[in-house]
Formats: structure tokens, sequence, C-alpha cells
């Protein structure tokens, strides 16, 4: 279990502050920077590095959604009897009841996992998809102005939805946030979900409650339920890369599908 600071209501914990504490007869890592234990109501999010020909699986899922993105190297990701090669931006969803089993390559595999119970009335989707791609531009979210707390700049950035109702998750989402420079996503709450998001490429800014927070690759952000948060990306100029985030609210926000003019059914 993560060892550091009680999250409270909302935190950013930055990747070299995680705890990595060895699995009993392995070389694979977890740290667990969000979760119940350290005060969030609905989501555990665990970095997972598993080391070089292992495999790790969470435990205990026989009631909850997993959703897992690759952070570094490759290997197999398994979601009950299906699976397929993953690398670096690759996801898997684990719908419940489908066991998540990741098996790294020879390099070793890092993951971020995320994992919610179910809220009673929700069930699976009757054909959810199980692989995806934070680059998967199916659906998106353009143009978000938030929802009425902070004014919204003018260059907004995108959102991918890689996993949510639409592709057949009932509970969890991951959404993708595309930053290019000098793009902002609006600052927002959700008013009965828990956030939880990563920087997962280039450097940028996530914004907790009140100002804008400097973050690098691999840094988490939770916020609980009525906590504002966003991300932006102030570096413009010849040299500026894009900034990207992924994660999102569990159980997952209508108000964003309605914002995207998509329907909140599960698929």
């Amino acid at each position: 279990m993560q060892t550091s600071t009680q999250l409270g209501d909302a935190k950013i914990i930055r990747s070299h502050e995680m705890v990595h504490l060895p699995q009993p007869g392995s070389a694979t890592t977890v740290a667990t920077p969000v979760s119940p234990a350290l005060g969030s109501t609905w989501v555990t999010l665990h970095v997972v590095r598993v080391a070089p020909g292992e495999s790790w699986s969470p435990q205990d899922t026989v009631a909850e959604e997993n959703t897992a993105v690759f952070f570094a190297g490759a290997g197999r990701a398994e979601v009950g009897e299906q699976s397929r090669e993953v690398a670096r931006g690759d996801a898997a969803h684990a719908p419940t009841g489908r066991a998540l089993r990741l098996t790294a390559g020879s390099d070793g595999l890092t993951a971020y996992v995320w994992r919610s119970p179910l809220q009673d009335g929700r069930t699976p989707g009757s054909d959810p998809e199980l692989f995806s791609s934070l680059w998967n531009e199916t659906t998106q979210l353009r143009g978000f102005a938030g929802t009425g707390q902070y004014t919204p700049g003018e260059k907004r950035a995108t959102m991918n939805f890689v996993f949510w109702p639409g592709t057949g998750s009932c509970q969890l989402c991951l959404h993708c946030g595309i930053q290019q420079p000098g793009e902002t996503f609006t600052p927002h709450l959700h008013t009965e979900s828990d956030e939880a998001f990563i920087s997962f490429e280039g450097l940028g800014q996530m914004y907790l409650r009140d100002r804008w927070i400097d973050v690098e690759p691999g840094d988490v952000l939770y916020a609980a339920p009525m906590v504002l948060h966003g991300t932006r990306n102030p570096h413009t100029g010849p040299d500026a890369r894009r900034f990207v985030t992924c994660g999102g609210p569990s159980p997952f926000d209508t108000a964003l599908y309605d914002a995207a003019g998509v329907s909140s059914k599960v698929r």
C-alpha cells in the first residue's frame, strides 16, 4: 500500500514520491498512489512495474472494472480469454467478471491500472471493447467549456474517449486529453465522481482546486467530487510539444458525453 500523506479531497502525487513495493516471490513492484485506504471513494490506481518475463494480475476483481494504460516497455495483456500484444500508449479494459493479466516482455512493462467497484444497478455492456489506444480518435470531445466555475480559454484541447459507455464500459472510463501548445482542457468538477488521471507525455500543468501546478510524465492527479481540476499546455513557440494526459472520473460523468453530443447509455 502507498504510505505517503493521505489524499484528503485532492492531491497531485509525483512519480518520484511513489512507494513501489515488491510482490511476494517476484521482482515485480506495485505502487498505489490512489485508493479508498488513502481517501478516495470509488477508485484505486496502481502503478505496476512488471519485471521481464513475469506476469501480474490485480486481486479480488469479481465485482469491479479494471482499466490499464501501458506507460513503458512492452508485453501482452490478457482480458479473460482474449489477449493482445501491447506497448506504450495501448490500453486494456477488463469488465467485471473478466480477469486482467499483464505479462512483460524482455525489457519489462510499466502500466497504470485503474480499479473501481460497480455501483448498484450497473452491469457490463453486452459487447464491451477490451483493447484500444490513447490515440483512438473515433469519438472525441472538442471545445469543452467546463462546468461554469472557470472561464474557458480560446484554445481548447481535444479529448479522445477511449473506454466509455459507448464502448461498453459501465463504471470506469478512460479519456485521453491532447493539449497542443497553448491549449487548455477547461477546469471543471464532477458532482459525484472521483477523478484520477496521469500525465502521460510532455510537460504541462494540472489545475487543482484554485491553481495551476507543473507536472511531468508519470505524475498523478486525484480530485474528489466537487473539486475543480483541469489541464493545460502553457508552452508555445517553435520548440513546444504536445502535453498528453489520460484517466477519467469514476463513476463516469454523463456531463462529458452530453457536452460531446453523444449518448451515455452503456452499449
